[in-house]
């Protein structure tokens, strides 16, 4: 998992070659702006859901895990925070991993939890099981999937 602010995405690109054009797209485009719905940068290979929801409570929120896609969280409005747990400690699956949606859910509790504020941002790589959306009222976010 990395944390870090959009302005400082340039220190993560070269870790895949579609992180660049992600972030490219999110700093050039007011998406706040935009209506939510899905963004199609490259097909099945880079895409970005623009969402509002309402914060989920902690104890609420399973930790989800994917297998395809790399998550990058990005807060553009709100408070929220991404719960983590290793991988290695899951126990409790909750839905087994489904190839249609790219995701398995777990109810064990995160041990660690990153609080992100609007212009921040968190990638979660596969083997990162996370429970996003963890807050209370609005919350206005990116989720861009990048293919691994």
């Amino acid at each position: 998992m990395i944390i870090s602010k959009l302005e400082n995405s340039f220190r993560i690109e070269s870790l895949h070659p579609l992180f660049k054009t992600l972030f490219d797209y999110v700093k050039c485009h007011n998406l706040l702006k935009e209506e939510t719905g899905k963004i199609v940068l490259q097909g099945e290979d880079l895409f970005i859901n623009n969402v509002a929801l309402e914060g989920v409570e902690k104890n609420k929120q399973p930790l989800e895990l994917h297998r395809d896609y790399i998550d990058v969280h990005i807060l553009l409005e709100g408070r929220e925070s991404i719960g983590w747990k290793p991988i290695e400690d899951l126990q409790e699956e909750l839905q087994a991993y489904k190839k249609e949606g790219d995701c398995a859910l777990y109810s064990d509790k995160p041990t660690t939890f990153a609080d992100l504020h609007p212009g921040e941002f968190v990638i979660v790589f596969p083997e990162d099981p996370h429970a996003p959306a963890i807050g209370q009222g609005k919350i206005r976010k990116l989720i861009a999937k990048v293919r691994v």
